[in-house]
C-alpha cells in the first residue's frame, strides 16, 4: 500500500490505524464486544463457514485440488481480516484451521492460498488488538479478575507500541495506584515495544513524570534507552530526576559519564545496520516514528518498513551532532543514511518525515565535501551497498582533487582505489573514471588498474559473467544457462565442486555478474558464504533455487541482505527471468543496457584522449593498445575517428598500423580522418606501416579526388615515405 501519512495521537481513529497496518477495516462495533467479552463475536456467515469447513476437510483428506479451489472461494468471498477471525473463531476451528494452514504450507499447488489465508488471519488479530478502543477496553481490565486480567494483558502485549499512548498515560496517572502499578509491570514485560515512546517522551515530561519514565526505563533489560537517560542525567537541573536517571543507568550497566554525542551516535549506527532488535514489527509494511507533544502526548508517525531504520539512524546522528558538531564520522553516518532512504523509498510515496521543501540527498552528499565522501564511501564498501559506493563516487568525481582522491589516507585506507577493486562493473568504471579524470602526476597503489578499466568500458560495458551451480544436474543446469544467455550473460561451465571447481575460469572473466544455484540448503549456505569470502564475488548477486521446505528459513538468514534472492526451484523459467531481473536490479541497478554502456564508452573515450594529448606518466594509455586496436576494427562513425585519435598518441607500431588498415576499409570523409590521423602518429613516432600498407598510401596520393590526394600525400611526407616512391608520383604527373 501506498499513500501520503500523517501524525495521529492516541485518539485517530481505528479506521487510519489499520491502515497503516496494511488491512482493511470495519466499524468497530462489529469488531468488538463488551469490555469483558471473552468470546469471539457472533457471525451470520453461514456460506463462508461452509467454505472453511470444507477447506479444512479436504486438506485433511489430502484432496489438495478440491481445497485450492474452496480456499480461493474463500479468499474471493469479501470479508474482511477482522471478519474472518470472527469466522475462525466463531466456527471452533482455530486449531483444525492451524494444522491444515501449517500442511497447506507444504504443497505447492496449495501454498499460495493457504499463505493468503494465514496473513488475512493474522492480519485480523492484528488490527482487533490495535484499534484504540479495544485498548481503552483491555486497560480496564488489567484491575478486575484474574482471567479478565490475562485476557487484557495477552491483548496488550499483541497490540505492543500501538497501546503506548494509553499506556503512558495511565502509568503517570496519580488516581488509580493499583492501574499504575499493573501498567508498569505490563510496560517491563512489554521489553522493547515500550523503549521507543518512552524515551521519546521522557525528554518532554515534567521533573515527576520524568522520575516514573526513568524507574521503568531501568526495569527493562534493553540498553537502548542508555542514550537518553545519559543525556538526561548529565543535563537535568532536577536533583531527584538525576539520581533515578543514574539509578537506571547503572542497573542497565551504563556509564552515566559517558559522551552523549558518541551513545548517540552508536544508536545510528545500529538502526543503519537493520539488525532485528531494532525493528518492532518484522514483516509488516509499517513501522511507527515516535514524537512527543505535552498537549497532545505520544504521537505516532507510520512510515514504511523499507525507510524506518534510516530515519531513526538520521534522528539519531542529527541528536549526536546537535551535541558534537565537529563529528566526520557521524556527519558521514546521516549522509549515508540519507542516501539509503532515498534509494529505498517506494516510487510515489511522500516520506511524513522529509518534508517535500527538503534537499535531496545527492545535494548534502556533494555539500559535506571529499573527506566526508570518502568516509561515505568506506562504509559503503564495507558493507557490500553498491547503490551507495556508487553516490559516494559520484560526489567525489565533482568535488575531489588528487589529495582527496588518492592522496590522502581515511584511517590508512584509500576508499576510491578500493574501489577499483569492487566486484561491480559499474562501480570500477565510475572510480576509473574519476580516477582518470584527475590527471594525476604521481603513481599511486592500483593505478595500474584504470587503463585497462577505461579501455574494457569502450570495448563492452554490457559484458555479463554469470555462475549456475546445479551439481551433476546437467538438465538444471543447461536451463538456467540458457535463460541467462538469453537475457545476455556468458555463463561459465558446469562444475560438480562448486564454486572452488571453477577457480580458472572466475580467474579469466572479467568480473562474476550473477550467481544461480539450485544447491541444498547447506550447500547453497556455504556457496553464498564462500562467495562473500572471494574477493571477485564478494558483492554478486546469488538467486538461490531451493526446495519449498528451505525457502523460508534461507529467506530469514540472508533477511536484510539484498543481493540474496530465494526461490522455489519449482517456479517457471519466465520467473526465473523475472527473478533474475529484479535481483540485478535491487542488489546493483540492474545489468548494463546498451544505451548505459554507450555512454560509458563515451566517457571513457574522452578520459583516455585527454590523457593521451597530455602524455600522462601516470596513466599510460600505451595499456590500452590492444584493446583499442580491437575495438577500432568493430565500430564506426564518431566512436570510430575518436579511438583512433587515442591510438594515434600511443607508440606502438600495432597502433599505427591498425589506423591504416581502418583508412583503407573506409571510404569519404573517413577516410580522409583516418588518413591524417597516420600522419598525426608518424609525426610523433615515426612511420610503422607495412610495405603494403604503404603502397596503399601512395595509391590514394594518385587518386584522381584532390582532396584524397592532398590528405595521403600530406601523411606520407609526415611518415617520411622514402624518396624513390615519391618521384613515381612525379614523373607520372609528367605524363
Amino acid at each position: 500500500m501506498r499513500q501520503t501519512t500523517r501524525n495521529i495521537t492516541c485518539l485517530s481513529s481505528a479506521l487510519f490505524l489499520m491502515a497503516c497496518a496494511g488491512v482493511v477495516a470495519v466499524p468497530a462495533q462489529s469488531a468488538f464486544g463488551s469490555s469483558m467479552a471473552v468470546e469471539p463475536a457472533n457471525t451470520d456467515y453461514e456460506a463462508e463457514t461452509v467454505l472453511l469447513r470444507d477447506f479444512i476437510h479436504f486438506v485433511k483428506i489430502a484432496r489438495f485440488d478440491v481445497a485450492a479451489d474452496l480456499g480461493g472461494q474463500l479468499l474471493d468471498s469479501g470479508l474482511s481480516p477482522e471478519q474472518f477471525v470472527d469466522l475462525v473463531d466463531s466456527s471452533r476451528e482455530l486449531s483444525r484451521f492451524e494444522e491444515s494452514i501449517a500442511a497447506s504450507m507444504r504443497v505447492a499447488a496449495l501454498e499460495p492460498i493457504a499463505a493468503r489465508l494465514d496473513t488475512l488471519y493474522r492480519t485480523g488479530k492484528l488490527a482487533r488488538a490495535r484499534n484504540p478502543e479495544e485498548i481503552t477496553r483491555n486497560i480496564e481490565l488489567l484491575t478486575e479478575g484474574l482471567r479478565a486480567r490475562q485476557l487484557g494483558r495477552s491483548r496488550l502485549i499483541a497490540a505492543g507500541e500501538y497501546a503506548m499512548p494509553q499506556l503512558l498515560d495511565a502509568y503517570l496517572q496519580k488516581d488509580n495506584l493499583a492501574l499504575k502499578a499493573q501498567v508498569q509491570r505490563l510496560l517491563v514485560d512489554m521489553g522493547r515495544q515500550a523503549i521507543a515512546p518512552l524515551i521519546t517522551a521522557l525528554p518532554g515530561l515534567n521533573a515527576t513524570r520524568q522520575q516514573a519514565v526513568c524507574e521503568v526505563l531501568g526495569l527493562i533489560p534493553y540498553r537502548t534507552s542508555l542514550p537518553v537517560l545519559i543525556d538526561l542525567y548529565q543535563n537535568t537541573t532536577n536533583e531527584d530526576v538525576r539520581r533515578a536517571c543514574g539509578r537506571s543507568i547503572s542497573r542497565l550497566g551504563g556509564d552515566p559519564n559517558s559522551d552523549v554525542a558518541d551513545m548517540y551516535a552508536l544508536m545510528s549506527d545500529s538502526y543503519y545496520n537493520e539488525p532485528a532488535e531494532l525493528t518492532s514489527f518484522p514483516g509488516e509494511d509499517y513501522q511507527i516514528v515516535w514524537d512527543f507533544n505535552p498537549g497532545l502526548g505520544l504521537v505516532m508517525s507510520p512510515v514504511v518498513t523499507p525507510i524506518f531504520h534510516e530515519a531513526m539512524a538520521m534522528r539519531y546522528a542529527e541528536k549526536s551532532l546537535a551535541v558534537n558538531a565537529n563529528s566526520p564520522e557521524t556527519l558521514a553516518l546521516w549522509i549515508s543514511s540519507n542516501y539509503s532512504r532515498q534509494f529505498d523509498t517506494p516510487a510515489g510515496y511522500i516520506n511524513p518525515l522529509y518534508g517535500d521543501d527538503r534537499r535531496d540527498a545527492e545535494y548534502f552528499g556533494i555539500a559535506a565535501g571529499p573527506d566526508i565522501t570518502q568516509l561515505v564511501l568506506r562504509r559503503g564498501i564495507d558493507t557490500r551497498d553498491t547503490p551507495l559506493v556508487r553516490s559516494a563516487i559520484d560526489a567525489l568525481g565533482q568535488t575531489a582533487g588528487p589529495r582527496s582522491l588518492w592522496g590522502q589516507a581515511v584511517d590508512g585506507r584509500y576508499p576510491l582505489l578500493e574501489s577499483l577493486g569492487y566486484q561491480n562493473r559499474r562501480v570500477q568504471f565510475e572510480a576509473a573514471l574519476a580516477l582518470g579524470g584527475a590527471q594525476p602526476q604521481d603513481s599511486f597503489n592500483g593505478a595500474e588498474r584504470v587503463i585497462p578499466l577505461l579501455a574494457s568500458a569502450v570495448r563492452d560495458a554490457s559484458a555479463r559473467f554469470a555462475v549456475v551451480l546445479t551439481g551433476s544436474d546437467r538438465e538444471s543446469y543447461d536451463q538456467y544457462s540458457s535463460i541467462l544467455v538469453k537475457q545476455g550473460f556468458t555463463v561459465l561451465p558446469p562444475s560438480d565442486g562448486g564454486l572452488d571447481g571453477l577457480d580458472a575460469s572466475i580467474a579469466q572473466s572479467a568480473s562474476i555478474d550473477l550467481i544461480v544455484t539450485s544447491l541444498g540448503y547447506d550447500d547453497t549456505l556455504l556457496t553464498i558464504e564462500t562467495a562473500r569470502a572471494d574477493s571477485k564475488m564478494n558483492v554478486s548477486p546469488v538467486l538461490a533455487l531451493m526446495r519449498t521446505d528451505d525457502v523460508e528459513p534461507l529467506r530469514r538468514q540472508y533477511l536484510r541482505d539484498q543481493s540474496v534472492a530465494v526461490r522455489r526451484v519449482e517456479i517457471s523459467s519466465s520467473n526465473v527471468e523475472v527473478s533474475v531481473e529484479q535481483l540485478l536490479m535491487a542488489a546493483s541497478g540492474g545489468p548494463i543496457g546498451a544505451e548505459e554502456a554507450a555512454a560509458y564508452a563515451s566517457r571513457s573515450i574522452d578520459v583516455l584522449r585527454d590523457l593521451a594529448v597530455s602524455n600522462n606518466r601516470v596513466l599510460n594509455v600505451l595499456d590500452a593498445s590492444t584493446i583499442l586496436v580491437d575495438v577500432l576494427e568493430d565500430v564506426g562513425g564518431g566512436t570510430m575517428l575518436d579511438v583512433a585519435q587515442i591510438l594515434s598518441y600511443i607508440d606502438r607500431p600495432a597502433a599505427q598500423v591498425a589506423i591504416m588498415d581502418r583508412a583503407m576499409d573506409t571510404s569519404g570523409d573517413e577516410r580522409l580522418e583516418l588518413l591524417t590521423l597516420v600522419g598525426d602518429s608518424g609525426k610523433r613516432f615515426g612511420n610503422y606501416l607495412s610495405g603494403r600498407q604503404i603502397r596503399a598510401l601512395i595509391g590514394f596520393a594518385g587518386d584522381a579526388d584532390d582532396g584524397l590526394a592532398t590528405v595521403a600525400v600530406g601523411s606520407m611526407g609526415a611518415l617520411e615515405i622514402e624518396n624513390a616512391e615519391l618521384l613515381g608520383l612525379i614523373l607520372k604527373s609528367g605524363d
